[in-house]
C-alpha cells in the first residue's frame, strides 16, 4: 500500500482554540476569524572570493502576525488606550491549539510569546455589512511548540 495524505487528516481551520494571557489573566479569543503568525529569518548578503554570486547567511529572525476578529470586544482597544493615555505598552502571549477530531495526526499547540499590537481599529461603522470585523497586526518576540502534530495513521 502506498503512503498518501488522506483528506480526513487535513486540519480544519475551525477546529481549535486561541487564548491570550494578558497581565496574568487568561482571555479566550472566541472572536477570532483568522490568525496567522510567521517567523521570518533575517539574512545578510555575503560575497566571497572565487564566487561571482551573492550568498546569504542567517543573522536573526523576526516574528509577526495578523488576526481578523469579529468586532465584539473592547479588549484590544483597551490595550491600545493604555499605551495612548499612559504610555504603558502591554506585551502578552497567545496560545493557539489546532485540534481537529477527524484527523489522526492529533493536536498542535503553539505559544507566541511577547506579542505586541501594531495597530487597532478604535471605532467602526459600516452600512454595507451586517457583521463588523477588524484586522489586528502584531509582532512577537519568541515562540514555543508546546505540542506537535504526529504522523497520520496510514504512514
Amino acid at each position: 500500500m502506498s503512503n498518501f495524505l488522506r483528506a480526513g487528516d487535513t486540519i480544519s481551520g475551525q477546529e481549535g482554540t486561541a487564548q491570550a494571557i494578558i497581565k496574568g489573566k487568561v482571555e479566550t479569543l472566541f472572536m477570532i476569524r483568522t490568525l496567522k503568525a510567521k517567523a521570518e529569518k533575517k539574512k545578510e548578503p555575503v560575497r566571497t572570493l572565487g564566487r561571482r554570486g551573492e550568498q546569504h547567511k542567517a543573522a536573526g529572525w523576526s516574528g509577526s502576525g495578523e488576526m481578523n476578529v469579529y468586532y465584539v470586544t473592547s479588549l484590544f482597544r483597551q490595550i491600545m488606550l493604555d499605551y495612548i493615555k499612559h504610555g504603558r505598552d502591554i506585551y502578552f502571549d497567545i496560545i493557539i491549539t489546532n485540534d481537529d477530531p477527524t484527523s489522526t495526526i492529533g493536536r498542535q499547540t503553539v505559544a507566541l510569546r511577547g506579542c505586541n499590537l501594531n495597530s487597532v481599529m478604535m471605532a467602526a461603522l459600516d452600512t454595507e455589512t451586517s457583521v463588523l470585523d477588524e484586522d489586528l497586526d502584531f509582532t512577537f518576540d519568541d515562540v514555543d511548540l508546546l505540542e506537535a502534530f504526529g504522523k497520520p495513521n496510514n504512514m
